[in-house]
């Protein structure tokens, strides 16, 4: 064993960089944080794991933009025919008084 080294040529970070990860600081809600880490602690895995996985289900159901007929599916979705019917002639019965 050398009695000094020389680490004036050394650089901080992992000693293996990880490809297609970024180490960042974020702030998140104590009750948001506390219930991955009892859902990861079940499932034996990390809770940032978990955490990364639901980011990544997010952006992949809410990759698409609306568009028009997107919009009038959600609204067929939403509000039956019948509930449609009915605003409709309401509103007509509006406009012939």
């Amino acid at each position: 064993m050398k009695a000094e080294y020389d680490f004036s040529k050394g650089k901080r970070g992992a000693l293996v960089p990880s490809k297609g990860k970024t180490r960042i600081t974020i702030y998140i809600d104590d009750a948001v944080l506390e219930e991955f880490r009892t859902r990861a602690e079940r499932a034996g895995t990390g809770y940032q794991t978990m955490m990364n996985e639901a980011l990544k289900a997010y952006l992949e159901k809410n990759e698409k933009p609306v568009t028009a007929s997107v919009l009038r599916q959600i609204i067929r979705e939403e509000f039956p025919e019948k509930s449609r019917e009915t605003r409709r002639s309401t509103a007509r019965a509006k406009t012939a008084r």
